[in-house]
């Protein structure tokens, strides 16, 4: 069969790989859609602090069930269409016996820290396998990234009317502002890019800043806000810089959330969250209600997700893709790949 594979530092190309062997308790999987994610762009940049080279990468997905055990407890059947849950816990460390997987110690996810779903086939646990309900196969390739972006939001205990600022208008900052929406909250989205808040807008951004400059970002905030500030930021970038933009334009006794992955440091005058007394959430991966949640919410029509979708390459043209969206961030959004 065939894999896409990251080589090293934009370099990626398609190869040939033997063919996985299904294991009991597993289900082998045709690949239909798999995401480019914002840490795959950091891992084609070499910028993503969570992988090494060379790697499969791939862990937003739909496929289909070829093989796999019957009468199985997890009513997984051949030929569903279903997405799953890449993120491999050990089960042992002490987050994972307190039920906290997402943030297992020793956390494996699929296309960073071992090979991904970039391939014809592969085979997966049952047990992180879901039904997509009928969705279609490009939403159900969504799931995965929404739920990041959902689990970030529902630390934030936001309720209807409050003001939310999202700094970054990449995929994850575009469901964190579908998410935010869901719960009814105001929410203004903040990006260095016309082309991302012009998205952002239509995806339903009640505001939209453009970071021009410090001090055009104070100016917004102040406005928008009546002088207060947002009850809730939420970083969706991954930069040093964006991480103190929320961290400025949040209220006193308001909420941070970081969601985006950065291998930089930041030094600030962290007395701040003493005077502001500061509640600072860490996000990171998603659990198996957000999964069942959000698949359920688009099966529903509660939730829409294939609008935020602006590319979509055959599998074929792999490195092209990769390529475009390295250059054209600006420009893109949800990227798929089609297998």
């Amino acid at each position: 069969m065939k894999s896409i594979l990251i080589e090293d530092v934009r370099k990626v190309k398609i190869i040939e790989t033997p063919m996985p062997e299904r294991k009991e308790g597993e289900a082998l999987l045709k690949l239909l859609y798999g995401g480019i994610c914002g840490s795959d762009l950091g891992s084609y940049r070499g910028s993503f602090a969570y992988f090494e080279y060379p790697r499969i990468p791939g862990h937003e997905f739909s496929a289909e069930v070829v093989d796999v055990d019957e009468n199985n407890p997890y009513g997984i059947k051949k030929g569903m269409i279903v997405t799953g849950n890449p993120y491999y816990n050990c089960g042992n460390c002490y987050p994972c016996k307190k039920g906290n997987v997402n943030c297992c110690e020793h956390n494996e996810t699929l296309g960073c820290q071992r090979d991904g779903a970039f391939s014809t086939y592969f085979c997966m646990p049952l047990e992180r396998i879901y039904d997509g309900k009928g969705i279609s196969p490009k939403s159900l390739a969504a799931v995965e990234p929404f739920c990041i972006s959902q689990h970030g939001i529902s630390r934030a205990d936001i309720n209807p009317g409050d003001r939310v600022l999202v700094v970054g208008a990449g995929t994850i900052g575009a469901f964190a502002l579908k998410a935010a929406k869901l719960r009814g909250a105001e929410v203004t989205v903040c990006d260095v890019s016309q082309q991302k808040l012009d998205m952002a807008t239509k995806l339903g951004a009640d505001h939209v800043i453009l970071n021009t400059s410090e001090e055009h970002f104070a100016q917004a905030v102040s406005e928008l806000t009546d002088g207060n500030g947002f009850d809730v930021t939420v970083e969706c970038v991954g930069r040093a810089s964006t991480m103190q933009n929320c961290i400025d334009a949040v209220c006193y006794h308001g909420t941070v959330v970081d969601i985006g992955v950065s291998k930089q440091n930041l030094d600030f005058f962290y007395t701040i969250i003493q005077k502001k007394e500061l509640t600072i959430y860490g996000s990171r991966n998603a659990l198996k209600a957000d999964f069942l949640n959000t698949i359920e919410a688009v099966r529903s029509g509660k939730l829409v997700l294939e609008d935020a979708i602006t590319n979509v390459y055959p599998f074929e043209e792999a490195a092209q893709a990769f390529k475009d969206f390295d250059e054209h961030q600006g420009e893109m959004l949800k990227t798929l790949i089609e297998f």
